[in-house]
């Protein structure tokens, strides 16, 4: 019996170790994706463009980010960028060689691919920088719906939660998906919910 019962306990800690690493994966891979449009949606109905708050205006918006994600994710990630890998390594640094073994006999192509992948791995760093700050920003900007008068405190709250995550980081991308992981599902089932 006690054998019986460790085996059960161990076919349910296999049958987790699944569950938790695409839950970990969520957190990491799809955590900018499903943040974007919390300030995208902001920056659209601040009134400066003109999209009015009304059945029509947010389903268009919605629409226009449900099928920029579907072009940008599944057709160019999914069917070339994921095809071109180096040796199993993916990345702009990766097309980069890629590119230049394809133009090793024009060397001034090849230099000029070179040139366009450092622009690429240049706007990356940008981006990975710019990222969490706006993200960050524009969720405790977004605490001032709920509680008033706390204007003053968004920037060091900010500084706070950006500090508070580079900390962890560095502890790897592992413990940042257990962290996150549960926090996005969460996310996607309550958009899920409402939409």
């Amino acid at each position: 019996m006690g054998q019986a019962s460790s085996q059960a306990a161990g076919s349910e800690h296999s049958a987790a170790k699944p569950i938790g690493m695409l839950v970990a994966a969520v957190g990491v891979v799809y955590g900018d994706i499903g943040t974007s449009p919390l300030y995208t949606l902001k920056e659209v109905f601040s009134g400066h463009y003109g999209v009015p708050v009304d059945h029509d205006g947010v389903f268009g918006i919605l629409a226009l980010i449900f099928w920029s994600l579907i072009w940008v994710v599944s057709i160019k990630y999914v069917l070339f960028v994921l095809r071109a890998d180096n040796q199993g390594e993916g990345g702009i640094m990766a097309l980069t060689a890629l590119a230049r073994r394809a133009a090793a006999g024009h060397p001034k192509l090849r230099a000029l691919l070179v040139v366009c992948g450092l622009i690429g791995a240049a706007l990356f760093y940008g981006d990975s920088m710019i990222t969490p700050a706006i993200s960050v920003l524009s969720a405790i900007e977004g605490l001032g719906l709920a509680f008033e008068g706390i204007d003053h405190w968004v920037v060091p709250l900010s500084l706070v939660v950006l500090v508070a995550l580079f900390l962890i980081q560095r502890h790897g991308t592992a413990r940042i998906g257990i962290l996150f992981g549960p926090i996005m599902v969460t996310w996607f089932v309550v958009l899920g919910a409402l939409g």
